[in-house]
């Protein structure tokens, strides 16, 4: 039993609660981080698609290996959780924008040629390494976000640790699961950035908690009901709208052809 505490907390059944909200979205995290993979690489021939697919899921595993030993450390900075909540925001509100965006599937191309890093090394290294370390800066960002969205849930170094591992099996195994469940529940994928949203605004009120520790909001951030809501409300806002779609297909499902889930299943069946 103090071997449960030790892992979970105090209390296991919330720890096991935290753990079931880490595998939700550490497993959609690694779905966006494959599909994001996918589209970096598409204009490249296939050959060497396959190719910067096979680093890029090798660099995916490496950065979170790294994030797993260095998390205790990470967790310690404090201003890194802040930092981390508003990349978290950027996320959430970055697709939103694009997808009230009439032309979504132009907006969700990714333009390489945009990029600062991409730039800078295609005229020394080439068109396929130029890609190649584009795609390790994406692993190593994603890589992070794993890392902020276990400490949005909690500040106790083992689920944390947890949390980090969940993303490097969700890269393997359980993401290819979550593709097929976003394959029929297509507005799952709303619902896991509306996640990210509130996950990110959790992070960046520490802030507030940081420099007004003692002030009545900071105390009710900082407490263990409010981590129980937020754990709480993640998993209701996934459960709830697939039952009420089975139920009585309100939000309808299959409402649009889902090509981030296929080229996330393609990058993840390589893996």
């Amino acid at each position: 039993m103090d071997f449960l505490h030790t892992i979970l907390g105090d209390d296991i059944q919330a720890g096991l609660l935290i753990i079931l909200n880490l595998i939700v979205i550490e497993s959609l995290l690694s779905v966006d981080n494959a599909a994001v993979l996918a589209t970096m690489v598409m204009d490249l021939p296939k050959d060497q698609r396959d190719k910067a697919l096979k680093y890029g899921i090798i660099g995916a595993y490496v950065f979170r290996g790294i994030c797993l030993f260095l998390a205790a450390w990470l967790v310690k900075i404090w201003w890194l959780k802040p930092l981390g909540g508003l990349y978290l925001l950027y996320l959430a509100f970055d697709y939103f924008r694009k997808k009230n965006v009439k032309d979504a599937a132009e907006e969700e191309e990714i333009d390489k040629s945009k990029s600062w890093i991409y730039k800078s090394t295609v005229g020394l290294v080439g068109t396929f390494w130029a890609t190649v370390a584009l795609v390790e800066v994406m692993d190593l960002a994603f890589s992070i976000d794993n890392v902020f969205a276990a400490v949005a849930f909690t500040d106790h170094i083992w689920l944390i640790y947890i949390g980090v591992f969940i993303g490097i099996l969700a890269m393997r195994f359980v993401a290819q699961a979550f593709v097929k469940l976003m394959e029929k529940f297509t507005f799952l994928e709303t619902v896991a950035f509306i996640v990210i949203g509130v996950l990110g605004i959790k992070l960046t009120s520490s802030l507030l908690t940081h420099f007004y520790p003692e002030s009545p909001i900071s105390q009710i951030i900082e407490g263990e009901k409010t981590d129980l809501f937020v754990s709480i409300f993640t998993v209701a806002i996934f459960i709830l709208p697939v039952l009420s779609s089975l139920l009585f297909n309100f939000p309808k499902k299959n409402l649009l052809d889902h090509p981030v889930s296929d080229q996330a299943e393609d990058v993840l069946d390589k893996s």
